[in-house]
């Protein structure tokens, strides 16, 4: 199975430039209510994922008094926890449930580390549970025609 069909391309992505201040990461992530969002550069490569739990231990451990001081940090200035794993397009579906097991969704960036889009936990979740229902059909087929 193609991991394309799973894609959201990167023009349906909410992303961050490692550019963009603290501040305009915080806005952007209340605006469209997501608590992770990928990172990417300029030239168009995946740099990491930002995580509100990155925001808050960045304004504790540089003890920012208020919201207009995150003005002045650029993402590619922050720390970041972990970083979520991409994986490269041509990748096989098995690398990609595996990959997703501990993060929200997986960056899928191509042969150059370019970012192309991302695949949701949702739809890999989907993708497994339309392949147990189908491997179960066929079994419980199977165990029909034995019986007979």
């Amino acid at each position: 199975m193609n991991i394309l069909f799973y894609l959201v391309p990167k023009s349906e992505v909410m992303y961050l430039y490692d550019d963009y201040s603290l501040r305009q990461a915080m806005e952007k992530m209340e605006y469209h209510k997501y608590s992770a969002v990928p990172i990417i550069n300029r030239a168009g490569n995946y740099v990491g994922t930002l995580t509100e739990g990155d925001i808050l231990w960045e304004l504790k451990d540089r003890k920012l008094s208020n919201l207009h001081e995150a003005e002045e940090i650029m993402l590619r200035h922050t720390n970041r926890k972990r970083d979520n794993e991409p994986v490269n397009v041509n990748c096989n579906i098995e690398d990609l449930v595996m990959t997703s097991m501990n993060q929200n969704f997986v960056p899928v960036i191509d042969d150059n580390g370019i970012f192309i889009g991302i695949v949701t936990r949702k739809s890999i979740i989907e993708y497994c549970y339309k392949r147990y229902k189908a491997v179960s059909s066929a079994q419980a087929g199977v165990e029909k025609v034995t019986e007979l």
